[in-house]
């Protein structure tokens, strides 16, 4: 058989452009929530670095304090903080079709789910306030 043939065989693949998660908001939001896992992996790397440097005493972690006040420091935790909220708010909005939770046998409102998780992650961020700011 020729080359021909096999490639008369082959279905049809129109061309993708680039950039097609543009054309609609929900693709943009997707595709935003895939890239804020590097941006909560640089989170969790900085953490640990902050960890080290507690661990190795105050010379190291005044270095480390002088290293975090540097503008493109501060400008990628700006950026990592706005990707990581969102990253937290889709998986939230998850959770009502994530999980059907059932009392009495019958479901729970989707939006009673939301508004419980809502109200831990509130909860949650008051609680580490706290102990961070006392």
């Amino acid at each position: 058989m020729s080359s021909a043939g096999t490639a008369a065989a082959r279905p049809y693949l129109a061309p993708v452009p680039r950039l097609w998660w543009l054309r609609r908001r929900s693709y943009l939001l997707f595709m935003l929530r895939e890239l804020s896992c590097v941006f909560v992996a640089w989170f969790v790397v900085f953490v640990l670095m902050l960890v080290v440097a507690v661990g190795d005493g105050p010379g190291a972690y005044r270095d480390f304090l002088d290293w975090s006040a540097r503008p493109w420091v501060i400008a990628l935790n700006v950026i990592a903080a706005a990707f990581v909220l969102l990253h937290a708010v889709t998986w939230l909005n998850l959770a009502p079709k994530a999980m059907v939770i059932r009392l009495g046998g019958r479901a729970v409102p989707p939006v009673a789910v939301l508004a419980a998780h809502y109200a831990l992650w509130a909860a949650c961020s008051a609680i580490a306030a706290w102990v961070v700011l006392r």
